[in-house]
């Protein structure tokens, strides 16, 4: 952007598709993500840049701009302030007229390796998600969700109520071969609905899906569901639904084996449809850990309006420790009650999910 486009009249306008996220955490700072909609590209903003960025819709000049910027901060920005603005608005692709910057093409992206790689399974995964959502969308209604959740709640507590039960069909599943390889496919199926669930619910709430795929770390091989721009829906509620939809849609999964196993009769049968249940659950409440990248640290980001809130967090303890008082004076009181509310959460959840694996480890090596 020239230094003579920087003028009073200027009308400035961000591209279609640019998306601005509600103020986060991240640090001591507030802070807004800016969304290029050419892919999976975000900018982080200060609050003062994003009072201004909201504003450039092309009809306001800059003079209007400044002038309600002053009115907001007590400032005037200068030509220089606005020429560097625009430029760095320029050179990213987000004001409109601006020169593309598309994301790089597949071809130029790093090979597939044989131990890690990635593989996309269709070529335009937002038109799959939209058809699976156009089937399932009546299901996404309050009033097939909320008697759902309640099964799923009445599920987890009869399971709850039968723990050495479970824990014994456990041990049996992991202690004989054939079992284990059925429900270990089992899983995998759930895990693969586990991603869907996430692409669908974001298309349901307008949102866009990137890629779907495959991602393998060898041994394990997993299917992916990636979800643009699901950080710049709407409300916060809709953006916390689809993180969470996948491990709900773990537990739908078992919903038809929980009935199985209360109607079938003692023996191997009850005992693999116990194991199963339990290495079910276990695996969907690990989701729900609010550590990354799991869907648990994404919800509890959503909750509280935060963006890289374990290194905020851990920067902020590691403050306290050293008791460093520059750095926590300049923590507001918000951050500091959000940092250390997360790593107590975070500490207690990973020890229970350790105590669960601990019982589970003695009962393998006891029974």
């Amino acid at each position: 952007m020239s230094g003579a486009a920087a003028t009073a009249d200027y009308r400035p306008a961000l591209r279609a598709g640019v998306l601005l996220s509600e103020p986060l955490l991240h640090g001591p700072r507030t802070v807004h993500l800016v969304h290029h909609p050419g892919g999976d590209r975000s900018f982080e903003i200060g609050v003062r840049e994003h009072f201004l960025l909201a504003r450039m819709d092309g009809h306001r000049t800059l003079e209007e701009l400044g002038t309600a910027y002053a009115r907001e901060y007590g400032r005037r920005l200068g030509d220089a302030h606005w020429r560097q603005l625009l430029a760095l608005l320029g050179t990213k692709g987000l004001l409109a007229g601006a020169p593309e910057h598309p994301a790089p093409p597949a071809a130029e992206r790093p090979a597939n390796r044989l131990l890690r790689g990635s593989l996309p399974l269709v070529a335009d995964a937002d038109a799959t998600a939209t058809r699976l959502h156009r089937a399932v969308r009546p299901l996404l209604a309050a009033r097939w969700i909320v008697p759902l959740l309640v099964l799923i709640a009445a599920m987890e507590i009869t399971l709850a109520l039968h723990a050495g039960v479970l824990l014994d069909g456990a041990v049996t599943v992991l202690t004989h071969p054939v079992l284990l390889a059925g429900v270990f496919a089992l899983l995998w199926l759930s895990t693969a609905a586990h991603e869907l669930a996430h692409g669908i619910t974001a298309r349901h709430y307008g949102g866009t899906v990137g890629e779907i795929g495959l991602r393998w770390r060898l041994p394990m091989v997993i299917m992916y569901c990636t979800v643009d721009n699901y950080r710049y829906l709407a409300t916060r509620w809709r953006r916390i639904h689809v993180a969470a939809a996948g491990a709900v849609m773990n537990a739908l999964f078992l919903l038809p084996f929980f009935v199985w196993w209360l109607l079938a009769p003692d023996g191997a049968t009850a005992d693999a449809l116990a194991g199963l249940l339990f290495l079910g659950s276990l695996h969907a409440f690990t989701m729900l850990i609010p550590l990354p990248p799991l869907d648990g640290y994404t919800i509890v980001c959503q909750a509280v309006g935060a963006t890289g809130l374990a290194g905020s967090s851990r920067t902020y303890l590691t403050a306290v420790l050293r008791r460093d008082r520059t750095a926590l004076a300049g923590h507001p009181p918000r951050a500091r009650r959000v940092y250390a509310a997360y790593a107590a959460t975070a500490l207690a959840s990973v020890a229970a999910a350790l105590a669960v694996l601990a019982v589970l480890a003695h009962a393998v090596l006891t029974r």
